[in-house]
């Protein structure tokens, strides 16, 4: 599975780069059609689950969400949420099932065409291939602020994807940036372990757990909101670039009230902007960013109670929102926080991620360095990508939607084969 053989390019029919969800999923398609085809890995499949998630991480979405392909969630808590390790051992599961070929361990360096085949440079030597499925996701160089470069030596700062726990940090009061799903999530986490916490809230929006008698995802689920494609989603592809509302699955599922954790003694801040000396600088709009939070999930409820009377469907009411906690007009006019005074001995930043394609050598990206493709499929001949964001549906990239796109470009994959008249079953991977 790991041989680590150099030479001449090793040539597959279909070569998939990434080996998460995503790859895997295309991987099982070939495999199931006997398509010659070999998967290679960075690190071990289904590396970020493992690796890149705090200890208490959870699925903010309901297990029954979970249908890789031939492999749904078969657990005994369909409406929970699968913890860390059970995902990966749902992912593990999955690998299980088909045995898909893959390669560990393997760095690809360059991906470039060469004639009418694909070029592949990697740490254990050279691949070609017929076709190629760049299945790495969207979530590349963790994003941290060059403002950072003037903390403080003996401040440990780390970004969302290296966080454990509260206890991997050293003791104090934590500052954590960002209010994203992971830096929400993160911030309840210090915040239940009784360590003092600042945050640096942004735009983020947030969705309720439940509401009238249901999950809130179920709701959407009915109301086909997950079947909605990218070009007919009142953002457009602008939906893309939008941080993903904050909720969380943990000890059953529930709401992440930012002002619940105020009232309880997290400290609430603006964006934030600078860091002069040992002084945190934060920008105005609190109020804002909280009102616009709480608007996005009371009009998402608006948008259930619509569906549920055009439906004559049979829901308990349920009493909306009222905000518990305003911050004051001094700190919605922007604050500081010094550093040394609050004993604050780590930060996490939890402000998302860079894309980095540079390593594929084909003219397809925009300026922002963002692929062209329609739901995956590029302009140059026999190169897709699957997994991205939003890359046909919300469910792109996630175990609820991931099926369906790698079953739409393994029927791209097959019409290509047959346009080059290859019939018959390959050699085997």
């Amino acid at each position: 599975m790991n041989a680590q053989d150099h030479g001449a390019p090793r040539h597959h029919d279909v070569i998939i780069i990434g080996g998460g969800q995503a790859g895997l999923s295309m991987s099982w398609n070939l495999k199931q059609a006997g398509i010659d085809h070999l998967v290679l890995e960075k690190h071990r499949v289904g590396h970020a689950w493992r690796s890149e998630r705090w200890d208490t991480f959870c699925l903010v979405t309901p297990n029954w969400q979970c249908t890789l392909p031939g492999y749904p969630y078969q657990g005994d808590d369909p409406y929970g949420f699968m913890k860390k390790e059970e995902i990966v051992a749902y992912l593990d599961g999955f690998v299980a099932s088909f045995d898909p070929p893959v390669r560990e361990g393997v760095t690809v360096t360059k991906l470039w065409r060469d004639g009418q085949l694909w070029r592949i440079a990697a740490s254990d030597g050279e691949y070609s291939a017929g076709q190629v499925v760049v299945a790495v996701g969207g979530y590349h160089i963790p994003v941290v602020p060059r403002a950072a470069e003037r903390l403080p030596a003996d401040i440990v700062q780390i970004h969302s994807s290296q966080y454990l726990n509260p206890q991997s940090l050293p003791a104090g009061e934590v500052l954590v940036v960002g209010t994203g799903q992971s830096g929400c999530q993160i911030a309840e986490d210090l915040h239940l372990a009784g360590r003092r916490v600042h945050l640096g809230v942004g735009d983020a929006p947030r969705v309720a757990r439940t509401y009238r008698g249901k999950d809130v995802v179920e709701w959407l689920d009915k109301m086909k909101y997950y079947d909605l494609p990218v070009e007919r989603h009142p953002l457009g592809t602008g939906v893309r670039e939008k941080t993903n509302h904050y909720v969380t699955g943990r000890d059953g599922g529930r709401d992440i009230d930012l002002r619940k954790f105020a009232l309880e003694g997290m400290q609430l801040y603006g964006r934030f902007d600078a860091l002069e000396g040992d002084v945190a600088q934060f920008g105005p709009g609190l109020q804002r960013f909280l009102d616009d939070a709480d608007a996005v999930s009371e009009s998402i409820k608006d948008s259930i109670d619509k569906f549920i009377a055009a439906n004559g469907i049979d829901a308990p009411a349920e009493a909306r929102y009222v905000p518990v906690w305003q911050p004051s007009p001094q700190a919605d006019a922007g604050a500081s926080l010094d550093l040394r005074a609050s004993n604050i001995s780590a930060v996490v930043w939890c402000i998302g991620f860079r894309t980095d394609f540079s390593w594929i050598a084909e003219p397809i990206f925009d300026g922002r360095g963002y692929p062209g493709h329609e739901r995956g499929v590029t302009a140059a001949a026999g190169l897709y990508f699957l997994g991205l964001p939003w890359q046909y549906t919300w469910g792109s990239g996630r175990f609820s939607g991931i099926a369906r796109d790698a079953q739409h470009l393994f029927e791209h994959i097959c019409a290509l084969r047959r346009r080059a008249g290859e019939t018959g079953l390959s050699r085997a991977a």
